[in-house]
């Protein structure tokens, strides 16, 4: 009886330490991030034309400091249609903020604001995160300013569909609670870096909360402040996934089952397709397979603007390569 007594004790107290480290490790990483996550709060367009006179949207989110010159990550969808930003800080300091450049394909925006000594967040290389490392949420849901919520990474390399239809890729799922106004806040690792920028949640079903990872959030804010965009390119086609018949992939040897079926072409644009025949099942582009609509916008980057582009195609269910030039799409 008192070997088991003291055995219970002796377990209570190791519990009890390791909780308090994890204690620590929280607290320490919010106190050192505290002052870049910022709260954002929005006046958005009345897009309500049988309404005009209703007044304009409220809405807001959360964004974290990546630049001492008031560079600041956010949503896309936090700021979409904004007609007046402000950026509110922990010691209570509040000013006006701009779009920098946002992207409706990743629902990422830089905001820009006049300040400068301001202290920026660092990104952490999240090619690198393993699932069941710490990650701790921090943002304002509901209005309640910097609340903190703590959890694991759950998944990695999940995708979400972006509000334009395409795929965001390499998406971070985690158990670290997200509610309305956590989007745009730092996601972080327990040295306080920033793997991704939270994003989304799914309302009908617990503990399933995801952020968009900080390698395609760094590489994305980089081009908006460069470029105030994005830059894709296009070919100037519409296209749905089809099913490859058993005979066609046995015939061609192909290692697709699916693949894209063109049904629209556009003549005119800043791009070639003429070798393109409504018809054509696009199989492989630019020597990559293609099995989906979303393996084609995958492929079709900034580096493949104005660039002569091989296109390996079904047409008559035999296999032949055409050649397009892709062209930048104009937004």
């Amino acid at each position: 009886m008192d070997t088991s007594l003291t055995f219970l004790s002796h377990s209570t107290v190791n519990d009890a330490a390791l909780l308090d480290v994890y204690s620590q490790t929280i607290t320490g990483v919010v106190g050192s991030v505290a002052e870049s996550v910022v709260h954002i709060e929005v006046q958005k367009k009345n897009n309500n034309s049988r309404n005009p006179d209703k007044r304009p949207q409220t809405g807001t989110g959360s964004g974290f400091i990546i630049s001492s010159d008031g560079f600041i990550i956010t949503n896309n969808h936090v700021v979409e249609n904004a007609e007046s930003i402000k950026v509110s800080f922990v010691d209570g300091r509040k000013v006006n903020a701009e779009v920098k450049g946002a992207d409706t394909s990743t629902d990422i925006a830089v905001l820009k604001i006049d300040e400068s000594g301001l202290k920026a967040m660092q990104l952490a290389d999240s090619s690198s995160l393993q699932v069941g490392q710490i990650a701790i949420a921090i943002g304002n849901p509901m209005g309640l300013q910097y609340t903190v919520t703590a959890g694991v990474v759950s998944a990695l390399g999940r995708t979400l569909r972006a509000s334009n239809g395409r795929l965001i890729d390499n998406v971070i799922q985690t158990d670290a609670a997200l509610n309305p106004g956590n989007s745009g806040g730092p996601l972080v690792n327990s040295l306080g870096q920033v793997i991704g920028v939270n994003t989304a949640m799914i309302a009908s079903a617990q503990g399933l909360c995801f952020a968009i990872s900080s390698n395609l959030a760094a590489q994305i804010a980089g081009q908006l402040i460069l470029h105030g965009r994005v830059r894709r390119s296009q070919l100037g086609i519409a296209a749905q996934p089809v099913n490859l018949t058993p005979r066609m992939i046995a015939a061609n040897k192909l290692d697709v089952k699916t693949g894209v079926y063109v049904f629209e072409i556009v003549p005119d644009g800043n791009f070639y397709n003429s070798e393109l025949h409504i018809g054509d099942i696009i199989i492989s582009f630019d020597n990559h397979p293609v099995s989906s609509v979303d393996d084609l916008h995958l492929m079709l980057s900034e580096k493949l603007i104005g660039k002569r582009t091989e296109v390996e195609i079904l047409r008559g269910g035999h296999k032949m390569t055409i050649r397009v030039i892709p062209g930048e799409i104009r937004n």
